[in-house]
């Protein structure tokens, strides 16, 4: 298993007395530096080999205290320098060696959100599209995860393969149901649902789409995002009241 060089002042993870934890213990761990991480977030770490943790004959993973401290470290340099998974684990695999390797100036400082605000602004603005490989990064998923999504129809690429970014979103929010045990097969209703908002979005918006004047069709275009945020809030509404309902 790979031993991660000791951390300084600031690396304060580690199991306690050196045992093997649950994935479910590394969460709890993590999340007193890091509220946002998820279970998912750390497979996919796992899946890009930043972290090999043991496994038990039956199959579930054992995290070791180097392990969790190895996640933390690429938490805090995706945190605090902004860096590619790449540059992260040839960092780490140096220090591990012994070998000095600077950390690449990338900037200022900037949120874990900020690459899909990012990807957003490309959508917005250039309408372009990610890779495969870009998208992956983004969304913060594994090969096979986003094979079993599409296969459901969650998530669905252009005709050149490229994702938007509500592509992106709708990945992190999937794998953050998932957290909850929400399997895909559960979201197939809630996919059959927003074609259905969609269409009626569409049937309001299509004569004005369709106009001539370039100021009319501007007037489309923020019609149909007004309109998408009305049936988003509206949805929300509905869910919330029928909890209401089965709960009280």
């Amino acid at each position: 298993m790979r031993q991660s060089p000791r951390g300084g002042a600031d690396s304060g993870t580690a199991t306690a007395g050196g045992r093997l934890v649950s994935i479910g213990s590394v969460l709890h761990q993590l999340r007193a530096e890091f509220p946002e991480v998820t279970i998912s977030k750390i497979r996919f770490l796992e899946s890009e080999g930043l972290v090999e943790p043991q496994r038990t004959p039956s199959g579930y993973r054992k995290f070791s205290p180097e392990d969790v401290e190895r996640l933390a470290q690429v938490l805090r340099m995706q945190r605090d320098h902004y860096l590619p998974l790449r540059v992260i684990k040839e960092h780490l695999d140096a220090a591990e060696r012994g070998e000095e390797m600077a950390l690449p100036s990338v900037g200022p400082q900037r949120g874990p959100t900020d690459a899909v605000d990012d990807l957003a602004e490309v959508v917005v603005h250039a309408a372009a599209l990610v890779g495969r490989a870009e998208f992956l990064a983004a969304a913060e998923v594994g090969e096979e995860q986003l094979d079993e999504w599409e296969s459901y129809g969650l998530i669905t690429p252009v005709a050149d393969g490229g994702y938007d970014i509500e592509a992106v979103q709708v990945a992190r929010l999937i794998a953050q149901l998932g957290d909850f045990g929400i399997e895909p097969r559960h979201l197939r209703a809630m996919r059959a649902s927003a074609e259905r908002e969609a269409g009626l979005v569409e049937q309001v918006v299509a004569p004005l789409r369709r106009h001539r004047n370039p100021q009319t069709r501007a007037h489309a275009e923020a019609r149909t995002k007004e309109l998408a945020g009305l049936t988003v809030r509206l949805h929300s509404a509905l869910v919330q009241t029928a909890l209401r309902v089965r709960l009280h």
